[in-house]
């Protein structure tokens, strides 16, 4: 015993007490971006782990017939034993996941999920658990300088102000019920009852009244239905459509993900979207006089808006060459997270575009289903956005935060400290940040970048909605994870920190 004591003393070093023992660690893929981590924990680690445990224990706890610090080890084991087993297990496992993600330099994307109930210390011998974790996949960014970049020098004509302003006449119309016994239309508005047929469910889902828009990318009710302008077009009041969907496994709302739907739609009245006139009531809504004026305001708003859609083709042309040069996989789960957080950075990115509420409504209910493909560009821009950052060294201040938010606010009409409490709130702030983050380093790249001017081929500018939609499917490139996937460092602080403050909460007890 005091040879043990002796050469426990030994191993002491500037008042700590050193462990015994390294532990065993192997480390093995098992999966794109996922590695198993294996620990074997010596018994030499968990006799001492024990000791220092009951050590504590026995200072902390009265035993009735004996004084404080004096109870014998057996009966503390006696009386405490399984609470004090759980709270060494916590600690070891805590402090041995650390150290081998820390050591053997594993990058995880989100905390290690180990099983602790299923985990019983032994008697003797190691202790030995497992867990797995996806990582961050490792890849080599493609040379960030000299990047051969078009840039379209528009022209805007008459032609385009016609087409803006019968845009404008449109979007400013209201939907009017159609002629008795007139079918569907393409991008028709129906009411309508549903039945939804959802796979593994038994209970079949009834949908009173609910509003249909006959679009190819449309929804019935939760359920995204691909091509329903076709189901639907030509249908009239009293029929019914029906249709199998099978819904995609990244879909964000995760009871229907993945599963086969059964969609059957009875049309109980249908509605078209009947422009605007050219009359006082328009003019008033845009702030202008007269016809003449509202042209004129068109003209100065495609000459802005072309400028930027010229600036979004190039970062168009830097995300295609980035994902072009670089080649890696993604763990599919996080994918498929990755897919839940697409309305909320769509929504976001439809704000800063200016639309208002109506035009919102539309472009969110066309933008609900996402797709696997979609998913994965995202987390792959993120990745390389990331480290482009990191090796551009670009980093994003508070001030510019708030100056965007300001910029934002001001164009939606609201004040900006409850703008930015709004995004606190809704998660979306951070993810604003990101965001800003990566239009530096876009900027910083075009700046190195060898660009040529071409002149637009003989086409109307892009309305505002469709600027939108080719923004959007940019942005559905271009958008950060940042809910999903987080720096390895903070998750594996933050998992390993919990289960030593459990441990260190049931001691105190």
């Amino acid at each position: 015993m005091a040879e043990k004591q002796a050469g426990t003393d030994e191993k002491k070093v500037e008042g700590q007490e050193a462990k015994t023992a390294a532990n065993k660690v192997t480390v093995k893929d098992v999966g794109p971006c996922k590695k198993k981590v294996t620990i074997a924990i010596p018994e030499e680690t968990i006799r001492e782990s024990a000791d220092e445990q009951y050590e504590t224990l026995r200072k902390d706890i009265v035993v009735p017939g004996f004084r404080r610090g004096r109870a014998p080890r057996r009966l503390l084991e006696k009386r405490y034993g399984k609470e004090t087993s759980d709270q060494i297990k916590l600690k070891l496992v805590a402090e041995a996941s650390e150290s081998a993600l820390k050591d053997k330099k594993i990058d995880v994307l989100r905390e290690p999920d180990i099983d602790y109930k299923d985990l019983e210390l032994p008697e003797s011998g190691d202790m030995t658990f497992d867990f797995e974790v996806e990582v961050r996949p490792d890849f080599e960014l493609p040379e960030l300088k000299g990047i051969a970049i078009k840039k379209t020098i528009p022209e805007i004509g008459e032609k385009e102000i016609d087409a803006e302003l019968e845009q404008l006449k449109t979007w400013s119309g209201s939907w009017s019920p159609r002629e008795a016994g007139a079918a569907i239309e393409a991008n028709d508005q129906i009411i309508a009852n549903a039945l939804l047929k959802i796979e593994g469910v038994e209970e079949e889902e009834n949908l009173d009244n609910i509003n249909i828009f006959a679009r190819a990318n449309s929804s019935v009710g939760p359920v995204p239905v691909e091509n329903l302008e076709e189901v639907l077009v030509g249908a009239k009041v009293g029929d019914s459509r029906e249709t199998n969907v099978e819904v995609p496994k990244t879909y964000f709302k995760e009871e229907y993900r993945g599963k086969k739907v059964e969609v059957k739609i009875e049309v109980k009245d249908i509605k078209w979207l009947k422009p605007a006139e050219l009359n006082k009531a328009l003019f008033d809504k845009f702030g202008v006089e007269d016809e003449k004026e509202l042209r004129e305001k068109i003209a100065d708003s495609l000459e802005t808006r072309s400028e930027q859609q010229s600036q979004t083709d190039m970062s168009e042309q830097i995300y295609k060459y980035m994902l072009d040069n670089t080649k890696f996989d993604l763990p599919t789960d996080v994918v498929a997270e990755q897919a839940m957080n697409l309305l909320q950075r769509q929504y976001t990115n439809l704000l800063r575009q200016g639309l208002q509420p109506e035009q919102l409504s539309a472009q969110v209910e066309q933008l609900r289903a996402a797709s696997d493909e979609q998913a994965e560009q995202q987390l792959k821009v993120y990745f390389i956005m990331d480290k482009v950052a990191d090796k551009l060294k670009v980093e994003v201040s508070e001030e510019e935060i708030n100056g965007r938010i300001a910029q934002l606010a001001i164009g939606q009409g609201q004040r900006p400290e409850k703008m930015r409490e709004a995004m606190s709130r809704d998660g979306s702030l951070s993810q604003f940040s990101l965001q800003v983050r990566e239009e530096k380093c876009i900027s910083k790249i075009l700046e190195s970048a060898k660009i040529s001017e071409v002149k637009a081929s003989k086409k109307p500018v892009k309305s505002e909605k469709k600027a939108v939609k080719t923004k959007e499917t940019k942005k559905a490139v271009k958008k950060t994870a940042k809910k999903t996937v987080k720096k390895a460092e903070p998750k594996e602080k933050k998992t390993v920190k919990k289960a030593k403050k459990t441990a260190k909460k049931k001691t105190e007890k």
